[in-house]
């Protein structure tokens, strides 16, 4: 008999006795991600090297009470706005909505208890030949001061041996604004082998940049060519090959946490591509989202312990982010985060693992 590609267990309990649920998917050999419904995070993926061993290559933590006691954005399914908006303010029809801050004088990642601080439900599993979990979650109007109820759908599905796709929905009941997006951290040595990213090879497929501000907001300016800059990955180099140069917008990111312009138009196509030169993992990413966050671990200080009881440290990780741009909502000449009643706000990305050829 044939073992199951999909598994579900509890993997812990939220304060008011509600129960926080595991599901792992199984793919090809080893390859396996395990999602918690506490944040749709995505908790785990264990992936191939280039000698045939599986490790998880996603930082995150081993008990859900971890999670729960700090709040880092692993794995998490992050809304109902990623990235910032400015002074957490925007205007909408003429009103003015002004939403929490919680990033020095800007709201991020959807403010005080975002989406990644909600318990969503499974509401599908599908152990058909492409193993899936579904999950929704309903975020009321005026959560968080944000217009309209908005009902949010999210499939992790393995559409491949090693890959796994993700595809988000929204709907609304009234106008709004929306940009959703994954917040995993990947370091491709393993997430407890105590290795630098600085050392992976980055491709990234935009040709500008968007410059930000000593608060991480994007200047009234247009994108940047990222030509004859620190910011120009459209060919394989090591991620701190530049990254200690004296630029200021790398000052201002203290180093790279910056959004790169991808041009998708919609269209699902690659955006970036990450490889580990001691594992010989390769990661490739794809998005039909306009822009990618990408982010070196500046921030992780030392402070919080992840999985196997190791420290995370600066540069422990990647953070490759599809979504729209930030602070859209106040740029006319951003893609627009806008949806409206009738109207779905759709998020498909996908993960494809492989190994370094010998």
């Amino acid at each position: 008999m044939a073992a199951s590609k999909i598994t579900r267990d509890v993997f812990g309990t939220l304060p008011d006795g509600s129960k926080v649920e595991r599901v792992a998917l199984r793919g090809e050999g080893g390859f396996e991600v395990r999602i918690i419904t506490y944040g749709a995070v995505l908790q785990a993926l264990i992936a191939p090297d280039a000698l045939g061993g599986y490790d998880d290559v996603v930082l995150g933590h081993d008990t859900f009470a971890a999670y729960l006691a700090e709040r880092k954005f692993f794995g998490a399914t992050v809304g109902r706005y990623a990235n910032r908006i400015a002074k957490g303010q925007f205007s909408l029809d003429g009103e003015t909505v002004q939403l929490p801050v919680n990033n020095g004088p800007n709201a991020l990642h959807g403010g005080l208890e975002g989406f990644d601080r909600k318990l969503w439900e499974i509401v599908d599993i599908d152990e058909g030949a492409e193993p899936a979990v579904t999950l929704t979650y309903v975020s009321p109007h005026g959560e968080e001061n944000y217009p309209g109820q908005l009902d949010v759908r999210l499939t992790y599905r393995m559409t491949g041996p090693t890959e796994l796709s993700l595809v988000m929905e929204a709907r609304t009941d009234r106008p709004t604004i929306v940009n959703l997006t994954n917040h995993s951290f990947f370091n491709l040595e393993g997430a407890t082998s105590g290795r630098s990213i600085l050392d992976h090879k980055l491709t990234v497929a935009a040709d500008h940049f968007l410059a930000i501000d000593a608060t991480a907001i994007p200047l009234p300016e247009p994108p940047r060519a990222v030509a004859g800059t620190p910011f120009d990955f459209r060919e394989w180099r090591p991620v701190g090959e530049r990254i200690r140069e004296s630029d200021q917008q790398l000052r201002n990111g203290r180093g790279y946490d910056h959004t790169y312009c991808l041009g998708r138009d919609g269209k699902l196509a690659l955006a970036a591509h990450l490889e580990a030169p001691r594992s010989g993992r390769i990661m490739e990413l794809f998005t039909d989202q306009p822009g990618l966050q990408v982010y070196s671990g500046n921030y992780l200080d030392g402070t919080v312990s992840g999985k196997g009881g190791k420290l995370i440290r600066q540069s422990d990780a990647m953070c490759l982010e599809p979504h729209i741009w930030p602070d859209a909502p106040n740029r006319p000449d951003f893609p627009s985060p806008r949806l409206d009643p009738g109207g779905v706000y759709r998020h498909h990305t996908v993960y494809r693992f492989s190994v370094r050829s010998p």
